[in-house]
C-alpha cells in the first residue's frame, strides 16, 4: 500500500480503526529498541518506554484486549506486563501464527478486529493474518510492505503509544478522566 509521509498512513488513513478491539505487539524491536544487554548471569535486560506503557495500561482500562506475543523471554518482561494489567503475555514463542489462532478463538474475536505491530520477519505470517497489520518506522522492509501504517516513531521509542493513541481517538477512548501519574511507570 502507498505510504503518506506526511502522516504515515496509506490511502485510507482511518479505515479500520473503528472497528479495532484488539492490538497485539511483538517486544523486541515493537515495544523496546530491539537492544538486549545481557548480565554476567546471562540475564537479556531491556528498556522499555514509559509513554508506550501509559498507552497500553489505558487501553486495558478501557476494555481493549492487549496481547503480547514475543520469542524473547525473561521475568523481568512478565513482571512488566503484568503491572500494566495485560494478562495475556505469550513469551518465548516459537510459532506466532498458532498463538495467533488459538487466541482468537480464546477471546471468540476474528482477525479483522485485531491490530498487530511487529518489525522482523518473525511477524510476518501473523500480520498476514489481521485486520491491520502495523509496524515501526525502522521494521525491516518486509514488514513494511505488509504494513498498513507504519509508525513515524521507532520501537521503543513510541510506536506503540502512537497506534493505540490514534484507535482510541477515532473510538472516542482515549480520555482519561483520572489519570494516575503511576499507571505507566509500573
Amino acid at each position: 500500500m502507498e505510504q503518506n509521509t506526511t502522516n504515515g498512513w496509506g490511502k485510507s488513513p482511518l479505515g479500520n480503526l473503528g472497528i479495532i478491539s484488539t492490538f497485539i505487539f511483538d517486544v523486541d524491536g515493537v515495544l523496546t529498541d530491539g537492544s538486549i544487554q545481557v548480565t554476567d548471569n546471562g540475564e537479556g535486560l531491556r528498556t522499555f518506554n514509559i509513554k508506550d506503557g501509559y498507552a497500553m495500561q489505558l487501553a486495558v482500562k478501557k476494555g481493549y484486549n492487549i496481547c503480547i506475543i514475543s520469542g524473547g523471554d525473561g521475568v523481568a518482561m512478565a513482571k512488566r506486563f503484568s503491572n500494566l494489567g495485560i494478562t495475556d503475555v505469550y513469551l518465548g514463542a516459537g510459532n506466532k501464527v498458532d498463538i495467533f489462532k488459538q487466541y482468537l478463538i480464546d477471546k471468540n474475536i476474528v482477525a479483522e478486529e485485531v491490530l498487530y505491530m511487529g518489525d522482523d520477519v518473525p511477524d510476518l505470517n501473523v500480520m498476514k493474518l489481521v485486520g491491520l497489520p502495523t509496524c515501526p518506522a525502522d521494521a525491516v522492509e518486509e514488514i513494511k510492505a505488509v504494513s498498513k501504517f507504519i509508525s513515524p516513531y521507532l520501537g521503543g521509542k513510541t510506536a506503540v503509544r502512537d497506534i493505540i493513541e490514534k484507535v482510541m481517538k477515532v473510538q472516542g477512548k482515549w480520555n482519561d478522566a483520572h489519570p494516575n501519574a503511576s499507571d505507566s511507570g509500573k
